[in-house]
């Protein structure tokens, strides 16, 4: 077993904080945990649009570089736990999924302010992490180092979106939604590949994921795959011609 493991075991058996059993600290759906996460998410939420005209100051610079790199440290903490404890595979371990290049394009876009990270995440944040967090695939919670990641690096997507959105004034656009198509498709062929040479699943096209999700409701395999790229299709242009433009709030 590995140290981080017999050092917790050695503690009368408490909770793996870091470790790679999950045995003691089971997530379930909607649970306690659960629901304090969606409040503060909510919470957040509403903070970031009460405090829209003052965030849109030069002022706040330092912190968009801050969380940038508090996501960079989180992220590489993340893979050294999953080496420590054995878990780091080809097939499920690099940052394919759209999380993972969700959380990269986060990075991209607090880092440089380019609009072109803020359009394809803006679809990535709505369609991706705001389904992640609200229907988990995870199985460790509270008070676990992954519970911790998991859902301080989805919602820092949502909260970094619309943070430039209501802050900054970036809304995306009809070639939004082009470029986001034309970069799931340039995607596609390496996540295919990847999948079927390493025993993969990245963006589940090879199986649906084993909780609860909204994919169950999009049909069987392979037929959801389908039904999940025309819904996209669908829904980004329907969020671009319905979310409310405004133009950039004064200082």
């Amino acid at each position: 077993m590995h140290t981080l493991c017999l050092i917790r075991q050695s503690k009368g058996g408490k909770m793996m904080y870091f470790g790679p059993s999950n045995i003691s600290s089971k997530f379930n759906l909607f649970s306690e945990s659960h629901l304090v996460i969606l409040i503060l998410f909510i919470l957040f939420i509403v903070t970031i649009f009460h405090y829209r005209y003052k965030l849109n100051d030069d002022k706040w610079r330092k912190a968009e570089i801050g969380v940038a790199i508090s996501l960079i440290l989180s992220e590489m903490t993340y893979h050294f736990w999953m080496i420590q404890n054995g878990i780091w595979k080809v097939g499920r371990s690099l940052p394919l999924e759209l999380c993972n290049i969700g959380l990269i394009l986060c990075v991209m876009l607090l880092l440089t302010r380019k609009k072109i990270f803020f359009e394809i995440l803006f679809f990535i944040s709505l369609f991706g992490a705001t389904q992640a967090i609200l229907t988990p695939a995870l199985t460790y919670n509270f008070p676990h180092f992954r519970f911790f990641h998991f859902f301080y690096t989805h919602m820092m997507i949502v909260w970094v979106i619309l943070f430039f959105m209501w802050a900054k004034g970036y809304y995306p656009n009809f070639m939004s939604v082009i470029k986001l198509i034309i970069f799931l498709n340039l995607l596609l062929p390496v996540i295919l590949y990847m999948n079927k040479n390493n025993n993969g699943n990245y963006w589940y096209l090879r199986h649906k994921p084993d909780s609860f999700s909204l994919f169950d409701l999009l049909g069987p395999y392979p037929w959801y795959i389908f039904t999940l790229e025309g819904l996209l299709l669908l829904l980004s242009f329907g969020v671009w011609l319905t979310i409310p433009k405004q133009s950039l709030p004064k200082r």
